[in-house]
């Protein structure tokens, strides 16, 4: 394995956590040492140093998603954290359907990870409409900082046991057989769902309207205080009036700083002007 130094796990600690958000304690030397030795050793570099000189030289951003498909946990399940999704069915969609007047639902899945939740989320939205769905824009925007997360979530295809907490009728009405241990999303859920790289750290997002919905959960875990708080920031900005931001459950924000305003844990609207 290779031998990081505590100067160059700074060095890259700190490059990691100002480009990307994401924050390495000390005690993760090992951790990263572990997920990054294969790279290193397939690409015959001898230390850490030599490794992120290479990234930060590549222009075309392959090296980063390659480093960061390595040091990221894409861990998620469908229907995680379903009372959020039922919150959404019951409270938050009646209240959008009296109040947007154009039909256009914009709802971001904003750390989708592989797939899950956007996918759930395109399901929640065909039912809830059922033959109204044609009268509504119910696309869903998914993005995610990992390229290996994201075909992954485009390929739309899953392990059987991992949609057995799906509800019955959801498994023979949205998914297909693949093969003998998958199943596949039919291509009315797929082509519901626009996946993207967006990097929840960047200065602005490049969106030209305000979202009605937003789900980043279980991703500010990463971050520190600052970057946490200069994130729900920007989220606040783009979202409309009276729309709600859904996070994980261990995120905890602070009430007392963002500027949302709590409705029930891990979640939060932004307050009608």
């Amino acid at each position: 394995m290779i031998d990081i130094n505590e100067r160059e796990f700074r060095q890259f600690a700190d490059y990691i956590r100002t480009n990307y958000g994401i924050r390495f304690k000390d005690e993760k030397k090992t951790m990263v040492a572990g997920r990054l030795n294969r790279v290193l050793e397939n690409m015959k570099m001898n230390s850490l140093t030599e490794y992120m000189d290479y990234v930060k030289e590549d222009s075309t951003g392959q090296a980063a998603s390659v480093m960061l498909d390595r040091l990221t946990t894409n861990y998620t399940y469908f229907m995680r954290e379903a009372e959020h999704f039922t919150f959404l069915k019951e409270r938050v969609l009646p209240y959008l359907v009296k109040t947007v007047k154009d039909r256009d639902l914009r709802i971001w899945s904003a750390a989708c990870s592989t797939g899950e939740e956007p996918y759930t989320l395109a399901m929640i939205l065909d039912e809830f409409f059922g033959w109204d769905k044609t009268e509504w824009d119910t696309d869903i925007l998914a993005t995610d900082l990992s390229e290996g997360a994201l075909t992954a979530a485009r390929a739309g295809i899953y392990s059987k046991e991992s949609i057995l907490e799906l509800p019955a009728p959801w498994r023979r009405k949205y998914f297909r057989p693949y093969d003998a241990d998958h199943v596949t999303l039919c291509n009315e859920i797929r082509k519901k769902v626009t996946f993207g790289k967006v990097n929840l750290v960047a200065p602005a997002f490049p969106f030209r309207r305000k979202m009605h919905v937003i789900f980043c959960r279980n991703v500010m875990i990463y971050f520190d205080e600052e970057t946490k708080e200069g994130l729900v920031q920007r989220l606040y900005d783009i979202t409309e009036p009276g729309g709600f931001l859904f996070t994980g459950h261990s995120e905890g924000l602070n009430r007392e700083k963002i500027p949302y305003r709590y409705v029930m844990p891990a979640v939060y609207r932004k307050e009608q002007k």
